[in-house]
């Protein structure tokens, strides 16, 4: 096998696109923390139990793991960046007040999560640690619709979904709640025949509840509707309550009510939210509340945040155009390299060209050039 092939799903990225991704990276940062956002770089490695603090079969599957030569313990790559800025918030920071930080950086999965996904995302995203209030489910919502604004997606769709629904459900029955991961898994294949062999010895106000669930899917009023079919109990209630007023408060973006789409169940504890955009058949962020997880690290938090991945983000923006740039000749006289070194402190890209090179300038537009006139050095536009 030729030692330049990669393994599948995963690539290089070339000059034009790893800068459209690079300019995004930057772009959304700068955004985060004019919210009020702090960067944190967690590392790419970890011990599993730290990686995974709360048991979740899914994200065992995903993760790349290998001994530590010097402890002996496993270790994983990470394949996600939220529990590992849980770990900082609880453990590390070990703050008092509300305390928002935002991280990027890459993960790895041991499976692509479609037919053309990468291996390899890089994970962006944004975590609110310190407030119970759906106060802070509505500013993370916000910030990722923000975030999509910026990169310059329109036509976003919002699914709404909580944690908590399914919980309460099975909360009244045993037997129902012993078979939860299989319950989760058919939910989000929406496979109501499986469903319907699965739950057949289950108590029947839990049956039509778990059975109602995959069909309560739609716009704002599937949730009159599942004030209907669910049980009346009260954290149903105020989950539906919930749902309504973030639904609201999504602005621009189309709202879908999704009762099954429970994508991160294992960990999350309250309203979670999609966005979808058009030329994406997988959400391009996911988000939500996940207020047990810092107890795995000594000091439980309400914490509520999202992420995306900026290569799938990228790809939906047009191509990167080339860079204006200015062309330099090639000469050491101080007068030329104090010049370029003014025009580079300016801003500008300067290529300088090296001897029998004067044409080759690869993703950069020369429209201009640096001129010797009168003993000068001067820039002369070449279009």
């Amino acid at each position: 096998m030729p030692n330049w092939l990669l393994p599948e799903n995963i690539a290089d990225v070339l000059p034009s696109e790893a800068r459209k991704i690079e300019e995004l990276r930057r772009a959304l940062l700068d955004k985060f923390r004019l919210f009020g956002y702090e960067l944190v770089m967690p590392p790419m490695l970890e011990y599993v139990d730290s990686l995974m603090p709360v048991v979740d079969h899914e994200m065992d599957l995903r993760m790349f793991k290998l001994v530590d030569q010097l402890s002996g313990r496993t270790m994983g790559l990470r394949a996600d960046m939220t529990t590992q800025v849980a770990r900082i918030d609880a453990h590390l920071l070990n703050r008092a007040s509300i305390t928002r930080l935002c991280y990027a950086g890459s993960v790895l999965h041991t499976r692509p999560s479609g037919l053309h996904a990468t291996r390899e995302p890089l994970q962006i995203g944004a975590e609110i640690y310190g407030h119970a209030g759906l106060e802070a489910d509505a500013e993370i919502q916000g910030l990722a619709l923000a975030a999509l604004r910026l990169a310059g997606l329109s036509s976003v769709r919002m699914d709404l979904c909580h944690a908590g629904i399914l919980r309460a459900v099975l909360a009244s029955d045993a037997q129902a709640a012993r078979h939860e991961t299989a319950i989760v898994s058919l939910m989000r294949a929406k496979d109501l025949p499986e469903l319907q062999v699965l739950t057949a010895s289950f108590a029947a106000p839990v049956r039509a509840a778990l059975l109602a669930l995959p069909t309560l899917y739609g716009d704002i009023s599937v949730i009159d509707r599942a004030r209907a079919l669910l049980p009346k109990e009260a954290q149903i209630s105020q989950a539906l309550d919930d749902l309504a007023l973030l639904a609201k408060l999504a602005g621009e973006a189309s709202v879908t009510i999704d009762l099954a789409d429970l994508s991160g169940y294992q960990y999350e504890s309250g309203a979670m939210f999609s966005l979808y955009v058009p030329g994406l058949p997988n959400a391009v962020a996911r988000g939500g509340r996940y207020d047990h997880v810092g107890e795995a690290f000594g000091r439980a938090r309400p914490a509520t945040g999202f992420s995306m991945d900026l290569r799938e983000l990228a790809r939906l923006l047009p191509a990167a155009m080339p860079v204006s740039a200015i062309r330099a000749p090639w000469g050491r006289e101080p007068e030329l390299i104090n010049f370029i070194a003014e025009l580079r402190e300016a801003g500008e890209v300067v290529i300088q060209a090296l001897p029998g090179h004067e044409s080759e300038q690869q993703e950069f537009d020369c429209d201009r050039m640096i001129v010797s006139d009168q003993g000068k050095f001067i820039i002369k536009k070449l279009r």
